[in-house]
């Protein structure tokens, strides 16, 4: 199933006849709009038939009238890997690398890294640079939604407690600052524009993806060369931190990652999961 956030912070479904269903009355009417996806997940054991039922009938308002928004807004946590593949390693930190002559550390020593998730964005929004004198960075990144409470999961077992996935761009400043608030701007983090149930998606572990910048390839790869895959992030994250339904995790990026200017517009394809396309602007 694909879920989705439209218009007035409305929940929303994609149906079998390519329309948007409305699932909003499936959470408490008294639930903050920035809160609703959280509760629909939450309750999604209980929900999922009736979405399911909805999704079948269609009948709900064309794609391209609704506004498509962040389908999840307001996540308790936004988690990051850090250099979660090898060639990005070497990249970052080999003889041209951004970070010439430093060791670059990979996500088995950093481990993780915690975003704002004030800097979630939507399909209906941009990327907002807010500096020209410095260099922003785009990186491609696999959304991983989590579904419920988890602590001290497995990796065995880790994938039973995610909700879907969507696609994510983890937007980078370069330079000396602390990680977290490098990528914490406003905006930097693009989702969108739905989640794909988990069911949908047979191995998140094998998911192919690609980047481009004005129609030209720069980032492409494919989820089995992480090297925490997403069960072992769950697995290692879960340990410090209890994940809370609606969290996010975004799993790192391949190596191409480039900069990008006002004026560019930068699209991530996940075949099994989605389209997102996002312009770049400086920020007004």
């Amino acid at each position: 199933m694909r879920i989705c956030i439209f218009d007035d912070q409305r929940i929303g479904a994609l149906a079998q006849d390519g329309t948007i269903v409305d699932l909003t009355d499936l959470v408490p009417q008294n639930t903050a709009a920035d809160e609703r996806m959280n509760s629909l997940i939450s309750h999604w054991e209980e929900l999922k038939s009736t979405a399911a039922e909805r999704v079948a009938t269609g009948g709900g308002a064309a794609e391209g009238s609704v506004q498509l928004r962040a389908p999840q807004p307001r996540p308790r946590n936004l988690f990051a890997a850090p250099v979660n593949y090898h060639k990005h390693q070497q990249e970052m930190g080999g003889d041209a690398g951004v970070y010439t002559g430093r060791q670059i550390m990979t996500a088995e020593v950093r481990k993780g890294f915690l975003k704002a998730v004030t800097s979630i964005v939507g399909p209906d929004g941009a990327i907002e640079l807010p500096w020209e004198d410095r260099r922003f960075d785009h990186e491609a990144e696999i959304g991983v939604i989590i579904g419920r409470t988890a602590s001290r999961v497995s990796a065995e077992d880790a994938l039973d407690y995610v909700f879907g996935y969507t696609p994510l761009l983890d937007i980078t400043l370069r330079g000396e600052e602390d990680r977290s608030f490098r990528k914490s701007f406003d905006t930097f983090t693009p989702i969108g524009p739905y989640i794909v149930t988990a069911d949908e998606v047979p191995d998140p572990e094998r998911l192919d993806f690609w980047l481009t910048v004005n129609g030209e390839e720069r980032q492409r790869s494919n989820t089995s060369y992480l090297i925490y895959g997403i069960a072992r992030l769950i697995e290692v994250y879960s340990e410090v931190m209890t994940l809370q339904p609606g969290d996010i995790i975004a799993t790192g990026t391949p190596e191409g990652v480039g900069q990008i200017v006002p004026g560019d517009t930068v699209v991530l394809t996940i075949p099994e999961v989605g389209e997102l396309a996002m312009p770049v602007v400086a920020r007004s």
